[in-house]
């Protein structure tokens, strides 16, 4: 993620020429890091002491990111970004964990069926959805107000640094999440926990922390070079 914001920042922003800083690369890139963050993040919920407090503290952050954007003005302000879409998430997940709301099929085949769900809603905020060479457009009328660009219709005049809507990666979140819980009864977090490695484990325990700073660091850095 940091070499990735490193390379944004000196291609768009500096200017840099960076030819392999280009589609597709660069959107499998993307997709390899945010789709970690949100599914890692689902295995997570079942492994919070509390799930909405840790959703609250996702939302905080997402405001202060869209705040500092918005004063900064450094590139399009951030709303709706990766950050929102994990407290959402999140408290999503824990609202369906309190009511019971499961599929009577084995848990990792519900993984697996939010994911294909995901894949299929992906192109959900340009207009229509579908899968390989199946596409089915959706009415415009959808489209035609920013009020509900947090769920994955974004308006006419609506614009974002990282966007990340509820619909489609909450599905993505809500993936991870179930499949973690089968995981970790079939005792994948005591194989995890005899992994040592204190660089990771010192970044693992402040990946929120460092998230924020590393991008004003970045452009810190490049501004003096």
């Amino acid at each position: 993620m940091v070499c990735f914001h490193l390379c944004y920042d000196l291609s768009v922003l500096k200017g840099v020429e960076l030819p392999l800083f280009a589609s597709p690369l660069i959107d499998v890139w993307r997709a390899s890091i945010s789709w970690n963050f949100l599914f890692l993040a689902g295995i997570m919920c079942n492994m919070s002491r509390s799930n909405p407090r840790r959703a609250l503290r996702y939302l905080f952050v997402s405001v202060l990111i869209w705040a500092s954007t918005i004063v900064a003005r450094v590139d399009d302000p951030i709303s709706f970004g990766i950050v929102f879409c994990m407290g959402a998430s999140t408290l999503l997940a824990a609202a369906l964990e309190r009511i019971g709301s499961h599929f009577s099929c084995h848990p990792a085949i519900e993984a697996v069926m939010l994911f294909l769900a995901f894949l299929v809603l992906l192109p959900l905020p340009k207009g229509f959805i579908g899968l390989g060479g199946l596409k089915l457009m959706l009415p415009r009328g959808l489209y035609e107000t920013d009020l509900f660009s947090w769920l994955g219709l974004p308006g006419p005049r609506f614009s974002s640094g990282d966007y990340y809507p509820l619909l489609p990666y909450s599905l993505l979140y809500l993936s991870g999440a179930r499949w973690g819980g089968w995981a970790l009864s079939k005792g994948m977090a005591r194989a995890v926990r005899n992994i040592r490695c204190r660089p990771l484990e010192l970044v693992g325990r402040h990946a929120l922390f460092l998230y924020l700073l590393h991008q004003p660091i970045l452009l810190l850095i490049l501004g003096l070079l």
